[in-house]
């Protein structure tokens, strides 16, 4: 995970900032007033390799913790064991020959 968060924190930091700033001015509603950001962070991240394999190895994991945010908008905490598993499952992703053949920004 913490080479996934490095490459999107690298790739996608004006993304990331705007989707964070929008999550903290909105927290109520954040779910549906921060959905463009969120496109817009998914659409910079979707273009790196090692995010496409992490999503490829984990979408089952990444799709019941994100069935889980969406199930419970108004306590993420009910998510700890999905997000546990997703985790767990980023880190025995096989990066080896991908994370140094990713693209350079422009």
């Amino acid at each position: 995970m913490e080479a996934a968060m490095a490459i999107t924190t690298k790739y996608c930091q004006k993304e990331l900032d705007e989707y964070g700033g929008c999550v903290v001015s909105h927290p109520a509603s954040w779910q549906e007033k921060c959905l463009d950001q969120k496109l817009k962070v998914a659409q910079c991240t979707s273009s790196h390799p090692v995010i496409r394999k992490i999503r490829t190895d984990c979408a089952g994991e990444f799709s019941v913790f994100e069935r889980c945010l969406q199930e419970n908008q108004s306590s993420a905490e009910a998510c700890q064991p999905p997000l546990a598993r997703f985790l767990s499952c980023v880190e025995s992703v096989d990066l080896s020959g991908i994370a140094n053949a990713a693209p350079q920004p422009t």
